[in-house]
Parts: structure tokens; C-alpha cells; sequence
């Protein structure tokens, strides 16, 4: 359960500390015209080019993307590639950079061919040399990197594999954010889970995962007993493994697995998914929500990211409609009138695995607290169910003179808000038939509310689904206004 807009605002606060390697990512796109007669393979006809900071600087742009600082800490050779990255850089207002030189190497840059009518990658062509940094060279990496410590929320390391992250690197980072009360997120690439001991959570994707901890990783419950002895290998806190189009499955030490599928999205390019995902999750736990609302906030960062072309980043705006989807169907077909047929919208909720919520209420006249508290609901689910109690079953709960507004009218203004996919009428005085048939994943009612006053939270809990409590917007009251519309004491 989060606020969107509040967590927003709380990033933009924020300062990550990003150390990884920095590459120059190029994508060249074109039409396929024909097969080459000097090999049997496609010819592109180019079209455009675009160059971008990638690899661990991609993650530095998604973190300044999304209206947070970030201090971004790499290693570039002494060449035009990382000449163009350092200017690149200079231009981000919210990217301070401290980049270590080293002459010895080339910069990282990878050249990518693309179909632009396909949206297919033909051809990746790297320079790169894939060794740890010089003793030298990782000395002047830590003396630059530890000093920044101490103005940083969180700690992120991003490797790539490049050399950048040399377990030496590793050590002194994460023993140096610990000291500082710092926490430490990774990406991490070697199958070596020990040498990133101590951080505070792993981000694998499926593939390095199972060859990591030497598992199949091919359940969620494999995943989850894998990820538990890995962890504590690793002395970490919690493991986020990624699975591309099957979602993501975090595993926190001691606890239970929270899995969330893939948001529905076409796929343009996965390039730097990985990149947005981490930024994401870094801002999120930097601005102290906890855990599901992290990797919540990463799968829509994720879905938004692959459905953009070559190294993309993720605007907040992107991300909030991601989270609060503009509505998919028109107000008049998000109703069901009491007794109505829920089941063909539940079974294709379920059959894609997205989390259903649900909330209830008269709603007679909608102000801010009301909008608030659907809102923060939608936050807490991929799709919110809101009952809605018929004419007959408020005027018995109100009194004479109520509803205001009669059900069809209260019903369609609930159906045009972007937080709200469907609204069920019922005619009892309380929504437990509803949540019965519905059984919701998680039950939302506001604060003035305890847990045990909430109607259906048995239900919901013994599914094993959980009870929200939003806090309310003091101030506002259907009650109050409807007397001050009628001239009596608010």
C-alpha cells in the first residue's frame, strides 16, 4: 500500500550513490533490405543513430530521471568514447560524476544493429576489456568513491563485469556504507554470491540466479528456498530475482516469497530493463517504503522501460500511469449492478496472476478524502474492485434524505477515476456476499477503521489476503457536506 505522489516527492529528496561500469551504448537502426551475396546474412539499410550512457551510467540517468541526485562513480579509458561519456554526463544537472581515467584500457562501448521494423536486434558489436581494474587504478577508485559516502541515502553497485567491481572495490564500499548506517543495494554478475557479503539486497536475474546458487529456479517456490540459503552465504537482508516476462520474485531472509507478474506491455527493447529496475528500487527503499512497495514500484519501471527503444529511462509521470493505468474501458462498462456477473473479469484478472483489491463505501458525494484513499487502494493492487452500496442499502444505513446522488450516478463517477477498474453495486448493508465472491488479496478501508471493524477481513485473511488501513484525510465528510449543502451545523 503506498501513495504514489508521496513517494514521488520523497525520491525527489534523495541521493543515490551509483558505482559500477560506465559503457557507451550506440544503437544503429535501419531497414533490412536484403540477404548480403558474401554471406548468407541481412543487409540494413541505415536510417538514424543514437548514442546513450549506458551500462552502470544508464542506472545513474534512471535515478536522475525519476527526480532524484545521483553521485555516479566509474571508469572510462583515456579515448574518444569516454571523452563523449564524460560530456554526456557533465550535461545531467541532477549526475555528479566522479570518473577515474585509466589510459591502459579502452572504454566500454557496444554498437547494437537494429530493425527498426521489427524492432530487432541483427548484430551487437563490443570493445571492451573485461578484466579487474590495475591495483593502481582500484586505489584511485576507492579514494574517490568512499569520501561520497557520506552524502548519499543508498548505495548502489552495478556491475557489469567490467572491472570496475573488483571484489576489492566490493569490500570497501560495502564494509564502508555499513559503518555509516548506509544501506546497499547490488546488481551483481559474479556467480560468487560471498564476495558481495553484507549488502542489503541482491538483484539477479533468473540466469545468474540459478547459476549461483546451482538451482533450476524455474518455480517460485524454488526460487524462494534457493534464494534463502544464498542469502545467508551472502549476509544480505533480501533477493530480488528478475524472470523478464515471468516477473519478479522477492525473497526477503526469514520471510515469505512475494511474487508479482509482468504488467502487460508490448516489448520494444529490453536493453538496460535490468538498469531501470535497480534505480527504481534504490529510490524506493531510499525514501523508506518497504519492501512489496519497492518491488512493486520496480515492475512498472520495468514494464514502462522495455517498452521504449535502446537505453531508456523512466519518467515519474511514465511510472505513475504505469502503477494508476488510464482506464482500459469506457465508465459504463466498468459497472456491474447488484447480483450482476463478476466472474468473466476475476478469471481473466486471475488468469494473468495480477493481485485484486477491493474497497467499499457509499460514496454519496466524492470529495479528496474518498479520492485519497482509492488512490493509496490501487497502489496496493494491479486491479481495485469498489463495492458500492445501492440506494436501498444506504438510505437504511443514512437515514431518510440519503443517498444525495442515486447508485447509477455515484457509480459512473467512481468508473471514471483512473484508480478504480471496476465498481460492483450491492443491495446488503454490508459488502461480505461481495467479498465472498471476490476474495480479494488485499481488503482497503481507511484509518478510522480497526482491523477487526473491517467487514470480510476473516474472509480475506483466511485466503491468505491481508487488510489495509489508509489513514484518512481529516477535514472531509460526506456527512458534513450534505448538511452545509442543506444549510444545517456542519
Amino acid at each position: 500500500m503506498f501513495d504514489f505522489d508521496a513517494l514521488s516527492h520523497a525520491i525527489a529528496s534523495r541521493t543515490v550513490l551509483c558505482v559500477g561500469d560506465l559503457m557507451l551504448d550506440e544503437f544503429i537502426y535501419g531497414e533490412v533490405s536484403r540477404i548480403s551475396p558474401e554471406a548468407p546474412a541481412p543487409v540494413i539499410a541505415v536510417q538514424r543513430s543514437e548514442t546513450n550512457v549506458g551500462g552502470a551510467g544508464n542506472v545513474a540517468r534512471n535515478i536522475a530521471s525519476l527526480g532524484a541526485r545521483c553521485i555516479f562513480a566509474g571508469l572510462i579509458g583515456e579515448d574518444e568514447a569516454g571523452a563523449k561519456l564524460r560530456a554526456e554526463l557533465s550535461r545531467e544537472t541532477r549526475i555528479e560524476a566522479v570518473l577515474v581515467t585509466d589510459p591502459s584500457r579502452p572504454t566500454t562501448r557496444k554498437v547494437r544493429f537494429v530493425s527498426e521494423h521489427f524492432s530487432t536486434h541483427m548484430l551487437r558489436a563490443d570493445w571492451e576489456l573485461a578484466q579487474p581494474a590495475a591495483p593502481d587504478i582500484e586505489q584511485k577508485l576507492i579514494d574517490a568513491i568512499l569520501p561520497q559516502l557520506g552524502r548519499a541515502d543508498i548505495v548502489l553497485l552495478s556491475d557489469y563485469a567490467k572491472g570496475v567491481l573488483t571484489a576489492r572495490v566490493i569490500r570497501n564500499v560495502i564494509d564502508a556504507a555499513k559503518k555509516l548506517g548506509k544501506r546497499v543495494i547490488v546488481d551483481p554478475k559474479s556467480a560468487n554470491l560471498a564476495i558481495y557479503r553484507g549488502a542489503t539486497l541482491l538483484t539477479p536475474n533468473r540466469k545468474e540466479f540459478a547459476e549461483a546458487t546451482r538451482s533450476r529456479a524455474d518455480s517460485e517456490q524454488g526460487i524462494a528456498d534457493a534464494a534463502q540459503d544464498a542469502m545467508y552465504l551472502a549476509d544480505c537482508e533480501a533477493m530480488l530475482v528478475t524472470q523478464s516476462e515471468h516477473g519478479m520474485t522477492l525473497v526477503v531472509r526469514g520471510g515469505e516469497a512475494i511474487h508479482v507478474p509482468a504488467l502487460p506491455v508490448k516489448v520494444r527493447d529490453v536493453s538496460g530493463a535490468g538498469d531501470t529496475v535497480a534505480a527504481a528500487l534504490a529510490l524506493t527503499l531510499a525514501a523508506n517504503a518497504d519492501w512489496e512497495t519497492a518491488l512493486r514500484m520496480a515492475n512498472a519501471a520495468a514494464a514502462v522501460a522495455v517498452g521504449k527503444k535502446g537505453t531508456a529511462t523512466v519518467t515519474p509521470a511514465e511510472l505513475r500511469r504505469k502503477i494508476l493505468p488510464h482506464a482500459s474501458l469506457a465508465a459504463e462498462e466498468k459497472i456491474v449492478a447488484a447480483g450482476g456477473d463478476l466472474d468473466v473479469h476475476l478469471a481473466e484478472w486471475r488468469k494473468q496472476g495480477l493481485r485484486v483489491g477491493f474497497t467499499n463505501g457509499c460514496f454519496d458525494i466524492l470529495h479528496p478524502g474518498h479520492v485519497k484513499v482509492l488512490t493509496a487502494a490501487r497502489g496496493a493492487c494491479d486491479r481495485l474492485i469498489v463495492g458500492l452500496n445501492s440506494d436501498a442499502s444506504v438510505k437504511r444505513l443514512k437515514g431518510e434524505g440519503r443517498p444525495v446522488q442515486d447508485e447509477r450516478a455515484r457509480a459512473e463517477v467512481l468508473a471514471a477515476l483512473e484508480a478504480v477498474d471496476l465498481v460492483a453495486i450491492f443491495e446488503e448493508d454490508t459488502p461480505i456476499d461481495l467479498i465472498t465472491r471476490v476474495k480479494p488479496s488485499v481488503l482497503v478501508k481507511g484509518g478510522d477503521y480497526t482491523r477487526e471493524q473491517v467487514v470480510g477481513y476473516e474472509v480475506v485473511e483466511a485466503c491468505g489476503g491481508e487488510v489495509l488501513l489508509i489513514d484518512i484525510l481529516a477535514g472531509h465528510s460526506t456527512t458534513s457536506l450534505v448538511e452545509r449543502a442543506r444549510g444545517g451545523a456542519a
